[in-house]
């Protein structure tokens, strides 16, 4: 006869079966591996000065059999792969003129990783005999679409750049754009057009009028501008490492484009990237009104007029920055298609 077991007993025994599988069910589940979720890679190449370096070669190795993968850094000096494999992997970077560099670094499952921004150093060699950097190759192509910019296809708009992030500007080329204003033949027309208003209202009554105070108000007028385009924009800033440019915005609130527009009138870029006085133009015109007083009649001479005509070109410079945020713009051709600048 085979006695009943007690019911503790067999509640007891089901509670420990439970237990067991409930056990088993989660050993299995813990060892069955995570699921692996591609990631990105991405990063910013800059020379020694900080400035960008574009189409570096960026590698990527990785520790198991995947095979290497390569871009090329943009104008920005950026770079990024798409659906990384996770886990540990390896940038290597070669640039015409610089040394070879090297990053590592593991990739989580599933993220975003930045590289930490990776700096360049030229190459023994060129350091040596000084190689131009690659930067001022960029700029001399950025600076060739700026010379097709005119308004209405006639007038020249050369000193604004529409792109992202302008590579600044060396000596020479600064020198070059202000040759390039000042030569064009469209801006003998203006000259011309601003001598013959000049002469309707009889400003600068010592000059006279006739064919001789016409000549005298052109010559007068172009030299103003020269002197203003050179100090101004080539011969201050090459001295003060400052960009002579407007940056295009082109993006936010109206409100904040025309603070940007009318605060571009007394601050610039710098070569470096950061935002400055603008010592070269205030200091340009006051120099460019300095030497007017050689030329100007008595009567229109003295140091303050100059200052008057600084401010009121401070005030002219503000109002054609706004036109160039929500006007200028719209009446030209062959404008870069990139992204407006960031201030």
């Amino acid at each position: 006869m085979v006695m009943a077991m007690p019911r503790y007993r067999a509640s007891v025994v089901c509670l420990i079966l439970t237990v067991l599988a409930c056990g088993v069910t989660t050993l299995a589940q813990s060892q069955q591996p995570e699921q692996q979720v591609p990631g990105s890679i991405s990063g910013t190449i800059v020379d020694p000065t900080g400035g960008a370096v574009a189409g570096a070669r960026v590698r990527l190795s990785r520790g198991d059999q995947s095979p290497d993968q390569e871009v090329l850094s943009g104008d920005d000096g950026q770079f990024s792969f798409a659906d990384v494999a996770p886990g540990p992997f390896q940038l290597t970077i070669t640039s015409a003129g610089f040394a070879t560099q090297a990053s590592s670094g593991i990739l989580p499952s599933g993220e975003s990783y930045t590289v930490p921004q990776i700096a360049m150093a030229l190459a023994t060699a060129v350091a040596e005999v000084r190689v131009v950097p690659a930067r001022i190759e960029v700029a001399e192509d950025q600076i060739k679409a700026q010379e097709k910019q005119r308004v209405l296809g006639v007038v020249p708009n050369f000193y604004v750049t529409y792109e992202r992030n302008a590579a600044p500007l060396s000596p020479k080329q600064k020198f070059e754009l202000a040759w390039k204003t000042t030569v064009d033949p469209v801006s003998f027309g203006l000259t011309g057009a601003i001598a013959g208003i000049q002469q309707a209202q009889n400003d600068f009554s010592g000059y006279g009028q006739g064919a001789q105070g016409y000549g005298k108000r052109y010559g007068a007028s172009y030299a103003n501008f020269v002197a203003g385009t050179y100090i101004g924009g080539a011969i201050l800033p090459s001295l003060l490492k400052q960009d002579p440019r407007y940056f295009y915005k082109g993006s936010g609130s109206k409100r904040s484009r025309i603070l940007y527009a009318i605060a571009n009138s007394v601050i610039c870029k710098g070569d470096d990237g950061h935002w400055q006085a603008n010592y070269s133009s205030i200091v340009g015109s006051l120099a460019a009104g300095g030497i007017s007083n050689l030329y100007y009649p008595d009567e229109d001479r003295g140091a303050e007029l100059t200052f008057e005509n600084t401010l009121i070109g401070i005030g002219e410079s503000a109002a054609v920055n706004i036109l160039q945020e929500f006007v200028i713009r719209k009446l030209m051709r062959n404008v870069p298609k990139q992204e407006p600048a960031n201030p």
